[in-house]
């Protein structure tokens, strides 16, 4: 399969942006460019094999973990992937039901 184009959403960079600032905040440097590497990673991955990530109940939206308490949540279009958020898995799942 041809690597698909990925792109991200306003949401999407907000909340990897809200991840960092937590980082920043309670963690060190360390892990913060832990994070960005597994993201990385991830989204290679995700550009590559859109499929190989759980499915969720919603039509082409996937989810990837990421770390212990992100998800990505990536919506698999005919030209491209969307990127659509990062979601922490500590939150309520009923807040998720509402991701498009």
């Amino acid at each position: 399969m041809a690597k698909k184009k990925i792109i991200w959403t306003p949401a999407s960079i907000e909340t990897f942006d809200a991840v960092i600032d937590y980082l920043q905040r309670k963690w060190t440097e360390r892990e913060i460019e832990k994070f960005i590497e597994k993201t990385e990673v991830i989204v290679h991955y995700i550009s590559e094999k859109p499929l190989m990530f759980r499915k969720t109940n919603k039509k082409n939206v996937r989810e990837a973990l990421v770390t212990e308490h992100n998800l990505l949540v990536y919506k698999i279009y005919p030209d491209h992937i969307s990127l659509i958020t990062f979601w922490d898995t500590r939150q309520n799942p009923k807040k998720k039901k509402r991701i498009r």
